[in-house]
């Protein structure tokens, strides 16, 4: 079998490799749960190529990433739910759907006519949704009902706090002011201070989960995307701390030989010359 650019070489090796008796065993003993996983992995592989800014990469992840859709398509279709095409024809029925002043007579809309149609498009989508599943006795799962239906429990914490707060905001559940929220992360550090005091482990992983869920709602009212802002942060620890190894290689000395007070001597140091060569 050799490679294509067709859609439909890709679906035929996946077929191929899940033909019992003749396909790859590992292929063969997947399904949805045990796939998912390898899913959600190639998403973020996906995004770190974009934050790198390799297009190589970006084309060879793109690719691990088509594979798990048409991976899940091929166990849907063998088990007779749906099959590749039918997942094709649902995002081109959605896309064109949300889109009827592309699509459709609703032209010449402001971008705000634009969010306001999109989110009435949602609703009914919503609706149809619910009605669907109650045609084949599928109840609806809580995330699928309410104000915060919709936020899957499978993103990122930070990024799932993050919707959560954005859809609570629609019905007016949300603070009007930065320095509000600010005042609310005060609040839950002096809740954290407490807890430490007590020794109660319990009450203080509950405590730092409610400074976290504040901080990525600060996130929020200033446009900023959490899991944006903590990967910066972790790229600008990583850099200092090899800025720390490297002066201390330079004296033949590792990190775990030096002092704290060394450790952030060198910190700051690091953290000196950046500026430095920033201005």
């Amino acid at each position: 079998m050799q490679p294509s650019r067709d859609i439909a070489r890709l679906i035929e090796i996946m077929a191929a490799l899940r033909t019992p008796g003749s396909g790859c065993p590992w292929d063969l003993e997947q399904d949805f749960a045990s796939i998912a996983p390898y899913t959600v992995e190639e998403a973020y592989e996906v995004a770190d190529a974009i934050a790198r800014g390799d297009k190589l990469d970006l084309k060879d992840e793109l690719g691990d990433l088509l594979l798990q859709v048409v991976f899940h398509s091929r166990m849907a279709e063998e088990e007779g739910s749906f099959a590749f095409p039918d997942v094709v024809e649902a995002i081109t029925r959605k896309l064109i759907r949300r889109h009827p002043h592309v699509f459709g007579n609703a032209r010449d809309l402001s971008p705000n006519e634009v969010k306001a149609l999109w989110h009435r498009i949602k609703a009914e989508e919503k609706a149809e949704k619910a009605e669907a599943h109650r045609a084949v006795g599928l109840p609806l799962s809580d995330e699928d009902k309410g104000v915060l239906a919709g936020v899957t429990r499978a993103l990122p914490a930070l990024t799932r706090a993050w919707k959560l707060q954005a859809k609570a905001s629609t019905v007016g559940f949300d603070w009007n002011d930065a320095r509000l929220v600010l005042d609310k992360i005060r609040e839950e550090t002096a809740e954290i201070d407490e807890a430490l005091a007590s020794g109660d482990k319990a009450a203080i992983r509950e405590e730092i989960g409610d400074l976290l869920f504040v901080v990525a709602n600060l996130a929020r009212h200033v446009d900023a995307d959490p899991e944006g802002c903590l990967a910066a942060a972790n790229a600008k620890f990583e850099r200092r701390f090899r800025g720390i190894e490297t002066r201390l290689e330079a004296e033949n000395r590792h990190a775990k030989d030096a002092t704290l007070d060394e450790l952030e001597a060198l910190w700051q140091a690091v953290k000196r010359d950046e500026k430095a060569g920033a201005r």
